[in-house]
């Protein structure tokens, strides 16, 4: 069903990077949304009202709540389409993740909601009453929801989309709390106990959750999380495919929304080629990656010396010295200056951000170890967080 309406509704579907691309994406996941939430809300609305059961009228205004987070996920597709201008040069795409950070308050407080009204409803109790009607139309949005929470989930695996992800999630949750009100109105009628006040608790805690869940997923790409090790991984294997970069570090990825990244790293290459062949090179690396990963890329040059056999085996000193010391420190950025009397051993290291040691601690470890081994040499250590 899902590759039949992309066929239909998107003829380009599989061309994800593009913002007007990914703007059809959000129409047909708010469209569809929008309509299936509708027809819910009308039907458990009335099975609410002819059974009395606050449990089934809570899940009627949760779906309302829905169809009004998929009007808003249209709106921020279409905001995240608009293009670059002078008061957001770098676009506007980090809107999607503000859609779904708004998504999640509506939930929160359509929980909250629900909490007080089964709360009340515990503490004053009404008959309740299940008939085949108000049966069939809990089966139904069960099974509905189900379907609508498997094809938002594919949407957002194809454009990586957390408002999507937000939106499946909450459709399964849905579902999952009809479930619970369909079994309270079945003890009633086959055991004639009254749990629909319980059960519209247990339903106002599930929205809530899935409240919860959606936030805390939407506020990490806006908040600067770490990026995925697999793109990391990918850029890497992409760059050192020219054999003659040595090695790259001190990579920084910038998430200005999906369709909108911005990277930028150190590469290492010969420090005795040409000037021009270098530029040549960067220039080819930045390209390729630009082309294949649809991003924007800054390489910054560090030449290494490769055939002075002294840097070459103070370099493996150094790095012994430091695997010593922890094995999980990075190590980059090597240079040396060698004066008449003291020689200048310049390098960069990376150490987690939860590191056992501060910063001015491990670099009076490592500096009493080199200058331990010889004392004419003087470490001078720069200190990078390792962020991927």
């Amino acid at each position: 069903m899902t590759k039949l309406l992309l066929k239909i509704f998107i003829k380009d579907s599989e061309n994800v990077s593009s913002p007007s691309v990914r703007k059809k994406y959000g129409a047909l996941s708010g469209g569809i949304g929008i309509f299936i939430n509708i027809i819910l809300f009308i039907m458990k609305l009335f099975a609410g009202i002819f059974t009395s059961s606050i449990s089934v009228m809570a899940d009627a205004f949760n779906n309302l709540s829905d169809a009004g987070s998929s009007i808003v996920t249209l709106v921020g597709f279409k905001m995240a389409e608009k293009p670059a201008d002078n008061d957001h040069p770098y676009g506007h795409g980090r809107v999607e993740y503000i859609t779904g950070l708004i998504i999640a308050f509506i939930i929160l407080i359509m929980g909250l909601e629900l909490l007080k009204s089964s709360v009340q409803k515990i503490i004053n109790p009404e008959d309740v009453q299940l008939t085949t009607v108000s049966l069939i139309i809990l089966i139904v949005s069960i099974a509905a929801k189900l379907w609508l929470s498997v094809f938002n989930r594919k949407l957002g695996k194809n454009i990586n989309s957390s408002a999507m992800f937000a939106v499946a999630s909450d459709s399964l949750n849905d579902s999952v709390a009809t479930t619970v009100v369909l079994i309270s109105l079945l003890i009633k009628h086959f055991f004639d106990m009254n749990v629909d006040g319980y059960a519209g608790v247990i339903v106002a805690l599930f929205v809530m959750r899935s409240g919860y869940e959606t936030a805390k997923d939407t506020l990490q790409p806006l908040l600067g999380k770490s990026p995925d090790p697999e793109f990391v991984k990918n850029i890497e294997d992409c760059i050192l495919s020219n054999k003659k970069i040595l090695g790259i570090h001190d990579m920084i990825v910038h998430d200005y929304g999906p369709g909108q990244t911005i990277i930028s790293l150190h590469a290492e290459i010969p420090c005795d080629i040409d000037i021009m062949e270098a530029h040549d090179i960067i220039d080819s690396a930045e390209e390729k990656v630009k082309n294949k990963f649809n991003c924007e890329i800054t390489i910054h040059m560090d030449p290494i010396a490769v055939n002075d056999e002294f840097v070459i085996d103070l370099k493996e000193k150094v790095f012994d010295i430091i695997s010593s010391v922890d094995k999980s420190i990075g190590f980059h950025d090597f240079r040396v200056k060698k004066g008449s009397v003291i020689t200048n051993v310049i390098f960069d290291i990376e150490i987690p951000f939860d590191f056992m040691y501060t910063d001015i601690e491990i670099i009076d470890i490592i500096t009493k170890k080199i200058v331990e081994k010889d004392e004419k040499l003087c470490p001078i250590i720069h200190i990078d967080k390792k962020v991927v």
